[in-house]
């Protein structure tokens, strides 16, 4: 039986994928860029242009894919945000040979131009642990809002162990210092680590 549903989700995963993708890029103002484990990677208009937009959200998909059919839960425990054929992982695995492994799946997706890996070797040592990251990340999302109004839904957040990924394109990066400034002051964050381009007003 099990089986069975493995079957039925990986046939209907694509599809369903796809609809989301178009039905969220329809919904929005800016245009969804890629979907991670906890939420939507989207952009501003004008920051980029709808071939960039596309061809990041195929190499969304097709990065969902290899995990998909991996052996070792790569979807589960793996975040990807793509920016400009540009790859950031994050998540929890078990060991070093998992940790290669994902690097190697997405080195065969094509337009992938560069990865950062920051897969980290271990386990949620407790249903808290991983409550309380989802709290951060619920709570760096507010923080965004708050700080930088609209544009923050162009920075997409991750938190592994009380650390904080953030990653995105912006124009205004004195607006993007004031939010790390304030993501600091969420209790139970211990890091930021910031991948966010600023991109030159043209």
């Amino acid at each position: 039986m099990v089986v069975k549903v493995k079957k039925i989700t990986k046939k209907l995963f694509f599809p369903l994928l796809l609809i989301i993708a178009l039905f969220n890029y329809g919904c929005s103002p800016a245009g969804v860029l890629a979907t991670g484990g906890s939420g939507a990677l989207v952009v501003a208009e004008g920051e980029r242009s709808m071939g960039t937009v596309i061809d990041d959200a195929t190499i969304k998909v097709n990065i969902a894919a290899k995990f998909l059919n991996a052996d070792n839960s790569l979807f589960v425990n793996i975040n990807t945000s793509v920016l400009e054929g540009r790859i950031l992982l994050t998540g929890l695995v078990d060991n070093q040979e998992i940790r290669i492994d994902a690097v190697r799946l997405v080195w065969e997706v094509e337009g992938v131009q560069e990865i950062i890996n920051e897969i980290e070797i271990g386990n949620r040592t407790s249903l808290k642990d991983y409550a309380s990251d989802l709290w951060i990340n619920t709570q760096a999302r507010a923080v965004a809002a708050k700080t930088v109004g609209i544009k923050a839904i162009t920075f997409n957040f991750e938190t592994i162990q009380g650390k904080i990924y953030v990653a995105g394109i912006t124009s205004r990066s004195d607006l993007l210092d004031e939010m790390i400034l304030a993501l600091k002051n969420i209790k139970g964050v211990n890091e930021i680590v910031n991948y966010v381009i600023i991109r030159e007003k043209v």
